[in-house]
C-alpha cells in the first residue's frame, strides 16, 4: 500500500472517531452535568514526492488520534424546585459512592431512598463533607440545603454536603456520562456554591455539534473520493505494466 493511501485512511478513521464523539455528545445534549468529549488530533505534512492532491485541489496529511478530554465550562442552570436538585455555580464536583469507588459528578439530580439515604439515579449515595453518604430524617419535608452545603430540616442541622475539586481536570477519567474517577485525591472546596432546587444542563451544543457533524460528513466524503481516485491511479499503473510485459 503507498503512502498517499495510507494517509487517506489515517483520516477517513480521524472522521470517524470524530463522528462516534460527535453522536455521544448529542446522545448526551439532555443528560445533568455531562461534558462535551472532544478528540484532540496531530496533523503532519509528508514531503512533497509522498503527498498527491486529492479532487478540489487539497493536499492530505497523515493524522494521528491523540487524545480525547473533556471541556469542563459550566452548563446553564434548570430550576427544577426539587429540593433534592442540586447544582454547583462555581467549580467543583460532588462525591458519590459507586461500587467501584468515590466518583465525582456535575449532575446533581438526587433522590431519597426509604432509609433517608440521598443518592443519584444509578442509587450511589451522596457523600458528605467527611465521606460518609448523606442520610435524612424519614418524612421531614423541610429540607433546606444552603450554598454552603449545610442541611437543615424540622431539627436543626443535619450535615454538609461534600464538595471536591481537583488541581488538573486533566487528571479526571470518565466513566459513563456523569461519572469521574479522579487519579488524584481531591480537595474540599472551602466556599463552594450549591443552588438547591436546580441542576446543571449538559454543555453540548447542538447547532454546533450539528455543524461539525456536516463538516466532518463532507470530509469523509472527500477523503473517500481521493481513495477511489487513487486506487484508479493504481490499477491503471499495472494494467500498464501488464501490458508492456506482455
Amino acid at each position: 500500500m503507498e503512502n498517499p493511501t495510507y494517509i487517506a485512511l489515517s483520516r477517513l478513521d480521524a472522521q470517524q472517531r470524530t463522528m462516534d464523539v460527535i453522536a455521544s455528545n448529542m446522545a448526551n445534549a439532555n443528560t445533568a452535568g455531562y461534558k462535551t468529549e472532544r478528540v484532540l488530533f496531530s496533523d503532519y505534512l509528508v514531503s512533497q514526492k509522498d503527498t498527491d492532491v486529492a479532487p478540489g485541489g487539497r493536499v492530505l496529511a497523515f493524522t494521528q488520534d491523540r487524545a480525547t478530554y473533556r471541556d469542563h465550562t459550566a452548563g446553564s442552570l434548570t430550576q427544577t424546585g426539587n429540593p433534592l436538585d442540586l447544582a454547583l455555580g462555581g467549580n467543583g464536583f460532588f462525591s458519590v459512592q459507586t461500587p467501584s469507588g468515590v466518583r465525582l459528578t456535575r449532575s446533581g439530580s438526587f433522590a431519597l431512598q426509604a432509609d433517608g439515604t440521598v443518592v443519584d439515579s444509578a442509587g450511589n449515595s451522596l457523600l458528605d463533607s467527611g465521606g460518609s453518604p448523606i442520610q435524612l430524617p424519614p418524612g421531614d419535608s423541610k429540607i433546606q440545603i444552603a450554598a454552603d452545603g449545610t442541611i437543615s430540616g424540622a431539627s436543626g442541622q443535619i450535615g454538609k454536603v461534600g464538595v471536591v475539586d481537583v488541581t488538573d481536570l486533566n487528571g479526571l477519567t470518565p466513566e459513563g456520562g456523569k461519572l469521574f474517577r479522579s487519579t488524584v485525591p481531591p480537595q474540599p472546596v472551602a466556599q463552594p456554591k450549591i443552588v438547591q432546587g436546580a441542576i446543571e444542563s449538559s454543555n453540548v451544543q447542538p447547532i454546533s455539534e450539528l455543524t461539525t457533524m456536516m463538516q466532518t460528513e463532507r470530509d469523509f466524503q472527500f477523503v473517500t473520493q481521493f481513495v477511489q481516485s487513487e486506487n484508479e491511479r493504481q490499477q491503471n499503473s499495472i494494467d500498464k505494466i501488464t501490458q508492456t510485459q506482455s
